[in-house]
């Protein structure tokens, strides 16, 4: 199938023929056609498969086809979760429709508002924003939505599940009831699902690939390590297996600045990007990383979604992310249009859990490596089927336990004789109850290998226990010692 069989207007076709596309991926055949004819979309497909192009292509058209908007009004709405992706939406926007007559611009906070204003002042065929700095021109009065058409929520998983709610419920009050809603993500939780449901009428569901999968062209594999060692672990394969240029993904922002300062320490060239740096600031790291004037990137999950950079051959999960979905948005920044790419993941044992939870949602147990000399000493559980059945030997094993007969010292019980022996035989008993499992860490819990002495007592320590009030009376007969 071609762009033309899909019913791209001229422009539009020599617009993507210059770009080299050739012919329309599996969600753009399929989300084309709907937005032309005005049918509300939800659209989940892998990262990198051309979703803006999905959606953009045929806004532009019909657009452009219904003539132009009015002074302090817009007529499509894009709402994206970060400044980044804000920036990259409206980046395809203006290429896109560059031999289209339409206006655009972009709107995000950490900048000043005085030029979007301005901006707004003349009306907009497109504005691409954040929904906080979306909210503050519209209290502000600097646009209106009464001409609104579309609405689109890229990456709508992400507005709706981490934050948004409050902006977003406030912006749905503001639109015109009768509009087109499109929703496009990469992943959408069962959760999310259910809610978008409110914000659509009898949408066309597009599903292209298995849910909350990874393309197949991202090889993924893991390195088990202690937390501690982390940074010199990265710096370690960075050097010995050549890495280029590599995004890395770190939990939290003193953990970006820190990883950053080592690896200038060490003479690497790095930067980064995440929630407390500036905008100017951000936007200069991701252009020197794209200009490979960096050889790694740090950052944080603000920059999972919205980095579309040219053949990227490596992204690492410094730490794994908190929420499982962030993993299938990380590692789909390599791998892009057809690409071969490479994600790997530094995996400590309190991650365990995030790991569990990565490999529940995209159904695959993620290769497991060690790297020679950076073995964990604190081990990482398994996970999945080699996890049950851990669990399965470890529930046996008390069973197995009180089921072995008691040995005693050498000789056996008869070697104790008489109150010895029964007293050893009541201290077996009362080890063996010790050793019953009573929950974790309480009253009973039993180290493995660990040897318990309680209650009765052996040979040596009865005869001890029994020549001490012979010698208590000699003492006494004697005057003992003085007070």
């Amino acid at each position: 199938m071609t762009f033309q069989a899909l019913g791209l207007i001229e422009p539009l076709q020599q617009t993507i023929a210059a770009l080299g596309y050739t012919e329309p991926t599996p969600v753009q055949k399929q989300a084309i056609p709907a937005v032309l004819a005005g049918r509300d979309l939800m659209a989940a497909a892998q990262t990198g498969t051309g979703k803006t192009a999905g959606f953009a292509l045929p806004i532009l058209q019909r657009l452009t086809m219904e003539g132009v908007g009015s002074p302090l009004s817009m007529r499509c709405l894009v709402l994206v979760p970060t400044r980044e992706l804000a920036e990259q939406v409206y980046d395809s926007f203006r290429t896109y429709g560059g031999k289209l007559p339409l206006r655009m611009h972009v709107a995000y906070g950490g900048v000043a508002i005085e030029p979007q204003i301005a901006k707004l002042r003349k009306g907009l065929d497109v504005l691409v924003a954040t929904p906080g700095r979306l909210l503050d021109l519209f209290r502000q009065g600097a646009l209106t939505f009464e001409a609104l058409q579309t609405l689109v929520l890229d990456e709508a998983d992400r507005m709706l599940d981490l934050g948004f709610s409050n902006e977003l419920n406030a912006i749905m009050e503001a639109l015109p009831k009768q509009r087109q809603t499109l929703l496009f993500s990469a992943t959408f939780s069962d959760a999310i699902r259910a809610l978008a449901g409110g914000l659509l009428k009898d949408p066309l569901a597009i599903q292209v690939s298995p849910r909350n999968t990874a393309t197949k062209t991202v090889k993924q594999w893991l390195i088990t390590t202690d937390k501690r060692r982390k940074p010199e672990l990265f710096l370690h394969l960075l050097k010995q297996r050549r890495w280029g240029q590599v995004l890395v993904f770190v939990k939290t922002r003193k953990g970006v600045d820190q990883l950053v300062a080592t690896l200038l320490e060490q003479g690497v060239a790095a930067d980064s990007i995440h929630g407390d740096k500036a905008q100017h600031a951000r936007l200069r790291a991701l252009d020197r990383f794209k200009t490979a004037q960096v050889q790694v990137l740090v950052a944080t999950d603000v920059a999972a979604r919205g980095l579309d950079i040219d053949a990227l051959p490596q992204v690492v999960n410094f730490d794994l992310p908190t929420v499982a979905e962030d993993y299938i948005h990380r590692i789909g920044r390599t791998g892009r249009a057809g690409a071969e790419g490479e994600a790997v993941s530094l995996v400590c044992a309190d991650e365990v859990d995030l790991l569990t939870a990565i490999e529940t949602l995209t159904r695959q147990l993620i290769r497991r490596e060690e790297e020679p000399g950076f073995e964990a000493d604190h081990r990482v559980p398994e996970t999945g089927a080699a996890a049950v059945a851990a669990a399965a030997a470890a529930k046996a094993a008390p069973a197995a336990k009180k089921k072995r007969p008691f040995t005693g010292p050498a000789g056996g019980k008869a070697a104790l004789g008489g109150k010895a022996a029964g007293a050893a035989a009541g201290g077996a008993r009362t080890v063996a109850s010790a050793a019953r499992p009573t929950g974790k860490g309480g009253p009973g819990s039993v180290p493995k290998g660990a040897v318990i002495v309680t209650g009765g007592r052996g040979a040596k320590s009865t005869a001890r226990a029994a020549a001490k009030p012979a010698a208590r009376k000699t003492g006494a007969a004697g005057g003992g010692r003085g007070r």
